[in-house]
């Protein structure tokens, strides 16, 4: 039996070298086949996951050794975390390993939408040259409006500072001194909804946040406005945002994390048609690089843990 099951995707360099002398299952389709992974776990000592393994009930329980659960990523709301700690199981996320990938894809969709420019290419080879139609705005002179201003969204209001945005946000935790290091303006959620041309979500998946961004929400944003979640879902209401894009009471969405996921047909069906939209399958965090950084820093906490 494995000491360690990796059932989602990560780096196999990092596996072979990383992971040298441990016995090692490596079998990303795992996370579609519950019952045969809680046989692989079984004896395992340390489990590794992403975002879609369910670390909770029969999946735990059947994991009699477990000792270390490694989350290739930092989310951790796919994990019991009263239930690992009750059994001294030690819960290891990737802290800061995937910040800049996300980072620049809160930028890169905030640009897209903005511009409003490359959805054309049918057109333009067609020669129907629809420049009138395409003339988008600049991220120069917006405001960036971050809801959470944890390491992420700090980033984050870096790059959007360099690209000549203002920046402004709003976490009841964060401490004064850390809004004044950044040069960020502090805000209350209602005044950051109806100031921000950008509102970026950076928070996790709580009872406080869940819907946080509803149809009550989004009537305080300016009707033009962008809205990234490459947080958590659940964090907005999907049929609400839907509904604001086809109603023409939002500039755009860029959401890269849903309730359900996969979303399917059924739920995405709510999105079909709506305008200026971006959906990705939660991949904000996942790009070659930041999927190396992961998987090493992974590794390493398990390792740690699994050699005390």
């Amino acid at each position: 039996m494995p000491d360690v099951v990796i059932c989602e995707f990560m780096d196999e360099q990092a596996i072979r070298e990383g992971l040298a002398g441990f016995d090692v299952l490596y079998d990303p389709a795992l996370v579609d086949r519950s019952e045969d992974l809680k046989k692989a776990v079984a004896q395992a000592r340390a489990l590794i996951v992403r975002n879609r393994t369910q670390v909770r009930g029969a999946l735990l329980e059947s994991a009699a050794k477990l000792r270390a659960v490694g989350r290739l990523g930092v989310g951790l709301d796919n994990i019991d975390l009263a239930a690992c700690e009750a059994r001294g199981i030690a819960v290891l996320p990737a802290s800061g390993a995937n910040d800049l990938s996300v980072a620049e894809y809160v930028i890169c969709t905030a640009m897209l939408l903005l511009r409003g420019a490359y959805g054309a290419a049918s057109e333009v080879i067609a020669g129907k040259w629809p420049r009138n139609a395409l003339i988008g705005r600049e991220m120069a002179g917006k405001t960036m409006g971050l809801v959470g201003f944890g390491s992420i969204a700090r980033l984050t209001a870096k790059l959007a500072a360099a690209l000549g945005m203002t920046v402004i946000a709003f976490d009841p935790f964060a401490k004064d001194d850390v809004f004044a290091a950044a040069q960020v303006r502090r805000m209350t959620l209602n005044d950051l909804l109806a100031a921000a041309d950008v509102v970026s979500l950076h928070v996790p998946l709580t009872d406080d946040t869940r819907n946080m961004i509803d149809a009550a929400a989004l009537g305080r944003m300016k009707p033009d406005a962008i809205l990234i979640n490459a947080a958590r879902g659940g964090v907005v209401d999907e049929a609400a945002v839907a509904a604001a894009l086809k109603d023409g009471k939002l500039g755009g969405a860029a959401l890269d994390v849903f309730v359900e996921e996969p979303l399917g047909a059924a739920k995405g069906g709510v999105f079909a048609a709506g305008p200026n939209l971006v959906l990705t399958p939660h991949i904000a965090g996942v790009t070659t690089e930041s999927n190396t950084r992961v998987s090493w820093v992974t590794v390493e906490n398990v390792k740690r843990v699994l050699t005390q």
